[in-house]
């Protein structure tokens, strides 16, 4: 049954609320910290918000920016680039690497970060990071509307040809995603979420139970 007191809008009338909701219902969602390098050989470091993983074989993530950022210019000229896990650890030093700098300056450095090689690829890894994906672009697409119309906003694509993961995360040759403590964007203005083990539950599939 609908819920009698509900706040509905039209979205293309507006909300109707002081914020639009849409990032803090979507939510939380993981973090695209995203490493590049432009054809001049500057590396470039940003983190989006629209952000996940799209298949397993191959393995195919993405992310969205919304205006032609640095990042998706480095990846469409280069074809490459590197995902790097954002961390509790490492919140205030991903958040200064969002900042709006010249695209000759290097955000690694505005971070206080390193930047380490990549074994497969150009662009460098976040040393201080993790998990590390290194990625090879699929498809760069343009978004567009209902009525076809194009949307200022580009979907990156790019398959992981080669990972890096802290053997700390891996318990019994399982990934621990709560000892990470992964940083989320969670909608509002300026809110993230951590998971962290006691936040952690177990559910089995029906098609998995025996």
């Amino acid at each position: 049954m609908a819920r009698h007191d509900a706040h509905y809008y039209v979205t293309a009338e507006g909300t109707g609320l002081p914020h639009d909701p849409l990032n803090a219902i979507v939510g939380p969602r993981p973090i695209g910290w995203i490493s590049s390098v432009s054809t001049d050989g500057v590396f470039n470091l940003a983190p989006y918000s629209f952000f996940n993983a799209f298949n397993y074989r191959p393995a195919i993530i993405g992310f969205a920016s919304i205006g032609w950022k640095d990042s998706v210019a480095n990846v469409e000229a280069t074809g490459e680039f590197v995902w790097n896990l954002a961390t509790a650890s490492l919140a205030r030093q991903m958040n200064e690497t969002s900042a709006s700098i010249p695209p000759d300056r290097d955000e690694f450095t505005v971070g206080g970060l390193t930047a380490v090689p990549s074994s497969t690829i150009t662009p460098p890894r976040v040393l201080e990071s993790p998990v590390n994906f290194e990625c090879r672009l699929t498809q760069l697409i343009q978004l567009e509307d209902v009525d076809g119309q194009d949307v200022p906003t580009w979907l990156v694509l790019g398959q992981v040809v080669a990972a890096h993961i802290d053997r700390d995360l891996l318990v019994d040759g399982v990934y621990d995603t709560a000892k990470a403590r992964p940083i989320l964007r969670a909608g509002g203005p300026a809110a993230y979420a951590e998971i962290s083990p006691e936040v952690m539950f177990d559910m089995v599939r029906p098609d998995d139970r025996g």
